[in-house]
């Protein structure tokens, strides 16, 4: 009788993480109980048990479940193998046209992720980015997906332009340019960005690398398949 009451419970686990990889929308508790057909106190109970395991997590205060950090590791493995080989050409081209540090980055559940990188020409600026994450909010890349994943007024010129910059804000001396890969859905994806010491990415520079970052930044997008979208949705 254990054994079966053991197995009925797995299958019900099971069950309630399907629903809620496969939701629309993040589900409650009680939206999520309602669709299984199960008791608000039995799905909270199993729902504690996967959210333990890292198979859920609940987002904000209001707690409506997603998928959790484990299975988002390994959904992400082969997607950012994938994204890494695809954008190799980008990188490389923007380092030979630019002279400076190149990186591909993503964004993270609480900061930018660096996934690859081409290194500069010059023997200032050299700095290994790949697995370090930054806040949002300084990094130019993390301007970008900021920018391209809320309608916010602040986000407008970023939009508008199709770059995001960040001049010793996440370091002093440190200038960084960064544009995005945008997704079927026409958020950010990923971002191609340009970075080295301030006295060599001047304001003049910028402009000058802008059109040809965005358009290795548009490149990539269509390597994985996804269509043009229009930046300028201020």
């Amino acid at each position: 009788m254990a054994e079966a009451t053991g197995t009925q419970a797995i299958d019900r686990a099971a069950q309630l993480l399907v629903r809620v990889v496969e939701a629309a929308q993040p589900p409650s508790i009680s939206e999520l109980a309602a669709r299984a057909g199960l008791p608000k106190s039995t799905t909270s109970r199993l729902v504690s048990a996967l959210e333990r395991q890292g198979l859920v997590q609940r987002l904000g205060d209001r707690g409506r479940l997603t998928a959790g950090p484990v299975l988002l590791r390994y959904a992400n493995r082969d997607v950012s193998s994938t994204l890494v080989e695809l954008a190799a050409p980008s990188l490389r081209r923007l380092a030979d046209a630019s002279g400076e540090t190149i990186n591909l980055a993503v964004p993270g559940v609480d900061g930018v992720e660096h996934l690859a990188q081409e290194d500069t020409a010059h023997f200032v600026g050299v700095t290994d980015w790949v697995g370090r994450k930054v806040p949002f909010e300084p990094a130019a890349n993390g301007k970008v997906f900021l920018a391209f994943s809320t309608p916010s007024p602040q986000f407008a010129q970023i939009r508008a332009r199709g770059y995001a910059t960040s001049i010793d804000e996440l370091e002093i001396g440190l200038t960084a340019m960064a544009a995005p890969v945008l997704g079927a859905a026409g958020d950010a994806i990923a971002a191609l960005s340009i970075s080295g010491p301030t006295a060599r990415l001047t304001s003049e520079r910028i402009v000058q690398l802008a059109p040809l970052l965005i358009d290795e930044a548009t490149q990539l997008a269509r390597r994985l398949g996804h269509r043009d979208h229009a930046r300028g949705a201020a």
